[in-house]
């Protein structure tokens, strides 16, 4: 007997609906479900039976919570290649995303994180409500906002570097500011609130603004660490230095970097290279383990502090 298949697609009065359907897990992305998206994509782009395409999550908690990133840390624990491949496949699905050649609509409804904004965030309709909560939260596993977010959160300002290094989750509303969606409806439910999110809107722009507008990530945590009146700078601070050392300073330099990129495209490839690195290092296997294996959230970074991490790491990560 088998069981549902984990990605639901049919076409109805031209509309070609997909359903991740792996509810349980928030509808992780696993290398099977990126290639049925591929397929079903590729297949509808040249059918005329479809005119627009619209992206939902089964279940109640979210569209997607990213990648099945415990499958991809027993492949790289294994050295097996398709650790690699994962990441291949994935970054071309993110790109025909971005350029598909009909209207692409994404209901980023609840937990919408990781992999799950590669599927939504380049789209070309992106839908939030008062459920949505958006995040890249790779810096607390060891690797980086991959799937081409850097496109867009290099473009976000100050805010887009903060969302980028601490991985704290933003609103709907606070998502459409950003311009990582475009709509915003009300929840079917009366009633129904944001979940808990990062720092409010209006932190975006006092304390975020000023401190995430600095020069470098250890210039970041010097601001944080000034005499604030509220003790948010402070909380943001212990945080980011709980974060995986390597992630944050290369998450920093990939920033940079994609701000001068001219096409998604560009970001991907960049992305290829630091993923491909970066899940064969020890970090990335400790950072799973400690926050969804074990899930004692004390993870043994291979560096202690930002500040150790050396300009030959970097150039390790990028191949520079």
């Amino acid at each position: 007997m088998t069981g549902m298949p984990e990605v639901l697609a049919d076409v109805v009065d031209g509309v070609g609906r997909i359903v991740l359907n792996r509810p349980a897990a928030i509808n992780a992305l696993t290398r099977a479900m990126v290639d049925d998206l591929a397929r079903i994509l590729d297949e509808w782009a040249g059918d005329d039976h479809v005119d627009e395409v619209l992206l939902t999550g089964a279940g109640d908690r979210g569209l997607c919570s990213g990648a099945d990133v415990r499958a991809l840390r027993e492949l790289a624990l294994a050295d097996d290649p398709g650790a690699d491949e994962f990441f291949g496949h994935e970054y071309a699905l993110n790109a025909a995303i971005a350029s598909y050649p009909k209207p692409y609509e994404a209901r980023m409804t609840g937990i919408t994180m990781g992999g799950g904004l590669g599927v939504s965030a380049h789209g070309s309709r992106r839908v939030v409500d008062p459920t949505s909560r958006l995040a890249m939260p790779e810096t607390g596993i060891g690797l980086f906002p991959d799937v081409g977010m850097l496109w867009h959160l290099s473009r976000a300002g100050a805010a887009g570097v903060y969302l980028a290094l601490t991985g704290l989750p933003v609103d709907g509303r606070t998502a459409l500011r950003l311009h990582l969606a475009d709509t915003f409806v009300e929840a079917q439910e009366p009633g129904e609130t944001s979940p808990p999110g990062g720092a409010p809107e209006t932190a975006l722009e006092g304390w975020v603004g000023e401190c995430f507008g600095a020069g470098s990530p250890t210039e970041v945590l010097e601001r944080l660490d000034g005499d604030w009146e509220t003790p948010d700078p402070g909380r943001c601070a212990e945080l980011l230095r709980s974060r995986c050392p390597l992630s944050v300073a290369v998450t920093w330099q990939a920033l940079e970097r994609a701000r001068d990129m001219t096409s998604i495209e560009q970001v991907l490839a960049q992305d290829l290279r630091l993923a491909t690195h970066l899940v064969h290092q020890n970090d990335f296997p400790e950072g799973v383990r400690a926050q969804l294996v074990d899930k004692d959230r004390m993870p043994r970074w291979s560096h202690a502090r930002l500040e150790d991490v050396t300009a030959r790491d970097l150039a390790r990560a990028f191949g520079d």
